[in-house]
Parts: structure tokens; C-alpha cells; sequence
């Protein structure tokens, strides 16, 4: 189109240069001097004929001063052709150099710009003035660009936390069957050796068995819908109790696991098979890096219930600390334990639900990690 223009502007400039030569040549008629050299001959004859023939000489004066007046015309008239020259092809090149400025360079740079978005590249920003022809459907096209992009990162946004769920869900049900094999294995092994006791090591393989079947419906209800968090049902919950009947199923026959029981009664808002995957996740945690004794105590600060773990094995890493509870993030002192960098991310991502924080300090000895949940004060 540019082209096209430049091709158009040429053509008129050239027919009004062509107009104007033609005129000035017509009006030119012989040459300047040949004009010269017939003003002096009349003026001689004029010299000799004042002496002879005054009449006839008045008559070549009024022809000569006629001479010299439509000489003076053609001129004027010339010197007028070559002025509206000028002003014709001043007027073609600016209606050019504005139609150049006004609508050319902004449509190339717009067409620049859709051949960017054409090949992908939505980082790349449209400048626009609004003053121009192409204003608004620069400034549309530019926020069509913007919500792409915004789209864009949506969806990839979605899909890491798919991916998150998912190996969320997946590390929460090895947990249940690492119990289920223990008690099965405690079985094989003929540890029943009591009605009481076989009957309690049936009953937990149970319950296990049904939390493996509740995370298989989370990751059952995530791959059918879009969910970005895990359903939490809250109740009421009395802290001090729950947590000696969860430690007793997960104690199995280790006896590493210290309770120190509570002096205090206390009730909180919580999901109980959530608080019980944060509870297996901590002391499983302990037992996979730290094999040591696992101390676990509640206490009661300021409207709050903290639920410490206290394991005395090697701690995290300081440098490792801002990071630990990303997700997929392993410590550089996790060694050749096999593992997928999930469990404290759930345990802070399930106790945020639940309203709660979790916090990390190591000690001198070992780590401990504090879950803290707002306490309800019954009336």
C-alpha cells in the first residue's frame, strides 16, 4: 500500500511539473535576447525618425512601450506558473506525509504487531495514540492481547495446581498403606496374640482401608472438575483425646513415639481426617529422616492449642528453611530417601485451611515443628 501511494503522489507531481512547463514554455515565446536585440533596434529607429518624422516616431514609442509591457506580462506570467508549481507539489507531499504519518505507519506497525501474535508471542506491547485513525482498534487489539496473555497464564496456572492436587492426593494415600501393611504384617507375624489386640488390629486396618478409599474420592472428584483446593468439613473437635487415639494407630508396635499427656481440656475447629493426615504426615516425616525418639506434646497460648512434634535427628538446613514448605522441595540433607518434596506442604496447606499455621524451628538437637489452631472456648 505504501507502495501504492508513493506510485499515486509521483504520477500527480509529475502532471503538474508537465502543466506548468508547457504554460511557461507557451508564454516564453523567443529568447531574451532576441527580445534585447529588438528593443534596441526600435529604439534606433525611434533616434532617427524624432529628427524626420515626430508623428510617426510617437506612434514606435506607443508600439515599443507595448512591447516592453507584454513582455513583462509573459514574465509575471511565467514567474506565477512556477509559483503555483511549487505550491501544487508542496500540497501533494504534504497530503502524502500525512497520510504517511496518520494512517501508513501506524497500520505497518499494527501489522507488524499481528505477525507477533501470530506466531505466539504475546509479550510483545502495542504503543498507540488514540489521536490517530487506528486509536481504539489499536488500544481493542492491545487489551485482546493482554487478556490472551492473561488467559494464558490462567490455565497454566491451572494446571500446575492439577498437578499439585494430584501428587498431593497420591502422597497422602501411601501413608494409610504403610500402616495397613505394618498391621497386616503385624498379623502375619502372629502379634494377635490376644482377642483384644487382634480385634484392635483389625478395626484400624479398617479405618485405614476407609481413608485410602476418601483420598481415592478426592482424586476421583479432582479429575472431574476443575478444583484448585481440597474439601475441609470442620466440627468441633477435642484436641487432647484425638490426638492420644490418633497416636495410638499410628504407633503401631514401633514404640518411638513419646505422648506427653495434657493436663488441660481444649476444643477446636477441625477437619478430622484432615488433622489425621497432618498427624501422619509429621511423625512419618520423623521416622523416614530423623529415626529417632519422637516427643509429642499440646499446649495452650493466648486463645490457641500448639500440637509440637519434637523428633532428634540432623534438622533442616538454614539455607533450606525459606523453601521447605514449597511444594516438590527436598532439603539437601534428605540423603537417598526416597521421596516427593510434598508432606510439609500438605501439613501447611491443610492446617491454612483449617485456619491454622504451622511453624519450623530447629533445635540444638534435632527439629520441631508446631502446628497452632485457634482454640474454641466453650461456655
Amino acid at each position: 500500500m505504501k507502495a501504492k501511494l508513493i506510485s499515486i503522489t509521483a504520477v500527480f507531481a509529475l502532471i503538474i511539473i508537465v502543466v506548468t512547463s508547457i504554460f511557461y514554455f507557451t508564454n516564453q515565446g523567443v529568447k531574451p535576447s532576441d527580445i534585447k536585440s529588438e528593443q534596441i533596434v526600435a529604439l534606433n529607429e525611434i533616434e532617427q525618425l524624432i529628427d524626420t518624422d515626430t508623428d510617426l516616431a510617437k506612434e514606435k514609442i506607443v508600439e515599443f512601450q507595448q512591447s516592453i509591457r507584454n513582455t513583462d506580462v509573459k514574465q509575471t506570467n511565467n514567474n506565477q506558473s512556477l509559483i503555483i508549481c511549487g505550491i501544487g507539489l508542496a500540497f501533494i507531499l504534504s497530503v502524502f506525509g500525512y497520510i504517511y504519518f496518520a494512517i501508513l505507519r501506524p497500520f505497518d506497525k499494527m501489522k507488524g504487531f499481528a505477525n507477533e501474535i501470530a506466531k505466539g508471542n504475546f509479550d510483545v506491547p502495542l504503543e498507540y495514540e488514540r489521536s490517530n485513525y487506528f486509536g481504539e482498534f489499536t488500544w481493542a487489539f492491545d487489551s485482546m492481547r493482554r487478556e490472551i496473555t492473561k488467559a494464558r497464564s490462567c490455565e497454566k496456572e491451572a494446571v500446575e495446581n492439577n498437578k499439585t492436587v494430584i501428587a498431593t492426593l497420591s502422597h497422602d494415600i501411601k501413608t494409610p498403606i504403610a500402616s495397613i501393611r505394618a498391621y497386616a504384617e503385624g498379623l502375619e507375624a502372629n502379634l494377635d496374640t490376644t482377642p483384644e489386640r487382634r480385634s484392635k488390629y483389625l478395626n484400624i486396618l479398617m479405618r485405614k482401608c476407609d481413608e485410602v478409599a476418601k483420598l481415592t474420592n478426592d482424586l476421583f472428584l479432582h479429575s472431574l472438575s476443575d478444583l484448585d483446593k481440597l474439601k475441609i468439613n470442620t466440627e468441633k473437635i477435642e484436641i487432647c483425646s484425638f490426638i492420644k487415639d490418633a497416636i495410638n494407630e499410628i504407633a503401631s508396635e514401633q514404640n518411638d513415639i513419646n505422648f506427653k499427656t495434657s493436663n488441660f481440656a481444649a476444643t477446636v475447629s477441625a477437619d478430622k481426617n484432615r488433622l489425621m493426615q497432618i498427624t501422619e504426615n509429621l511423625i512419618n516425616n520423623s521416622r523416614k529422616y530423623a529415626k529417632s525418639q519422637i516427643d509429642i506434646f499440646l499446649k495452650q497460648t493466648d486463645g490457641n492449642v500448639e500440637l509440637h512434634f519434637r523428633d532428634y535427628g540432623s534438622g533442616i538446613p538454614n539455607e533450606d528453611m525459606p523453601f521447605i514448605f514449597d511444594k516438590f522441595y527436598r532439603g539437601k540433607n534428605c540423603g537417598h530417601e526416597q521421596g516427593s518434596g510434598l508432606g510439609l506442604y500438605i501439613v501447611k496447606y491443610l492446617t491454612e485451611k483449617m485456619n491454622g499455621k504451622v511453624l519450623l524451628n530447629n533445635q540444638n538437637n534435632g527439629l520441631e515443628a508446631i502446628i497452632i489452631l485457634p482454640e474454641i472456648i466453650m461456655s
